[in-house]
């Protein structure tokens, strides 16, 4: 369990005030200065040593994707963006970050664009996010007016300017490239990859995408340094991760803690367990509405961490624990996530646009029990062409729900489609 000094969001909560002056004594912009002094090449390397993973869901290391942009300009200035835009059912931690928090993400904004030698940061925020956005700019502007932004910030004679920019709300806009797009004033559509952003981002220029928490922990690995950080949690599995934690529990929450804690231990410590105690547990989605669910064979013992969840066919995802009872209507849950998928595809790839609506109506027959057997087979091997065939990740994130209830939950669609037989032959 993580101990309370090694905790890097100290007023997750809102227990305390977010403005400056209250971020100062709890450590934020605490030498800055001097950690930019020791250069670029030692931040990137000591972000390298911590062996911190992205917490947007990939789980890339991000100190190597902070190495991949240029070291000489070619005439093209750098950019960091940060994706704020937080769409995925069931994650709402970088919201609580950027409400009560909102200087350790301007830090690390900082921090991380004068590693990658960049002018200026960009925080792509949700739209619908209207008080954080609020929150996030007065931040901004007190490290304006206190000299930690813009022109020498920090005094380090590095010029960094950091701008919000709100979406519209769409959730395939939390991609990297289609939110790339989206900055531009484009639709927010998904780009072919390569080039890849650190090659050719936002106008054209040299460009990081990282999530809010990837670059909130930042300053705060830097200053007690990566191996501490790396100390935490498991092998390649390192430090602290905050998890949400919804559904049926006694307590939803967000809380901090360390990687590989396990899901049971994550639950009853923290969320006061499963509503009706633990032998009430049908499922869990351990990383947001695209993972597949895991049922409660596997929650007995699994760890949350990405290695870990890879290895029982699941994934950490955002860390979003979406907790489901004996009560749940599985077969519909998932019908419910598949029309969210169908909605949200941009429609740029045909197995995408075309197999998300196949595989939404297909499930709402299954809810009713209204199929043949066979159909389950042909609606797995549907979700096999859309997985892996699409631009980016949203044709994974409709399949991979799917995939979980057949793999786990087969009987109970059999069930349903044995049950209604009787009717439709009448």
């Amino acid at each position: 369990m993580l101990k309370d000094q090694d905790r890097i969001f100290t007023n997750l909560y809102g227990f305390d005030d977010w403005r400056l002056e209250a971020a100062r004594r709890r450590g934020d912009w605490d030498g800055t200065k001097a950690i930019m002094e020791k250069g670029q090449d030692w931040i990137i390397d000591e972000m390298k040593a911590s062996g911190l993973r992205g917490r947007g869901g990939a789980g890339f290391p991000t100190g190597v994707k902070w190495s991949f942009m240029p070291k000489k300009s070619d005439g093209r200035p750098s950019y960091l963006v940060v994706n704020a835009d937080e769409g995925e059912p069931g994650t709402c931690k970088d919201r609580d970050m950027m409400r009560h928090d909102p200087h350790k993400l301007v830090e690390g904004c900082l921090l991380a664009g004068f590693a990658m030698r960049a002018v200026a940061a960009y925080i792509y925020i949700r739209g619908e996010f209207h008080r954080e956005g609020n929150i996030l700019e007065a931040a901004i502007q007190e490290a304006y007016d206190a000299g930690l932004l813009g022109r020498n910030a920090c005094g380090s004679g590095y010029d960094f300017d950091v701008f919000v920019h709100r979406g519209a709300g769409a959730y395939i806009c939390g991609e990297e490239t289609a939110l790339i797009e989206s900055l531009e004033g484009k639709k927010g559509q998904p780009r072919l990859k390569p080039p890849f952003p650190a090659n050719m981002g936002v106008w054209g220029c040299p460009t990081t995408v990282n999530n809010v928490e990837s670059i909130a922990v930042a300053p705060t690995i830097l200053r007690r340094g990566g191996a501490w950080f790396a100390a935490l949690g498991r092998p390649n599995n390192t430090g602290t991760k905050v998890f949400c934690i919804s559904g049926h529990v006694n307590k939803p929450c967000n809380v901090e803690e360390e990687m590989g804690v396990s899901l049971k231990e994550l639950i009853e410590k923290h969320a006061g367990g499963v509503r009706g105690g633990w032998d009430n547990l049908l499922a869990i989605i351990p990383g947001g509405s695209s993972v597949p669910m895991i049922p409660k064979s596997i929650c007995d013992t699994v760890l949350m961490d990405f290695d870990s969840l890879r290895a029982v066919k699941s994934g950490l995802g955002t860390a979003a624990v979406i907790v489901m009872d004996k009560s749940t209507d599985l077969v519909k849950a998932i019908a419910r996530l598949s029309e969210f998928y169908k909605h949200e595809s941009c429609g740029q790839c045909t197995p995408c646009r075309e197999g998300t609506g196949w595989m939404w109506r297909v499930m709402e027959r299954l809810v009713r029990g209204d199929a043949e057997p066979a159909e389950i087979d042909l609606l797995l091997e549907v979700t096999t062409q859309v997985d892996g065939h699409t631009i980016c990740a949203l044709g994974d994130a409709a399949a991979w729900p799917i995939q979980g209830l057949i793999r786990h939950f087969r009987p109970e669609l059999e069930r349903r489609i044995a049950a209604a037989k009787p009717s439709r032959a009448a």
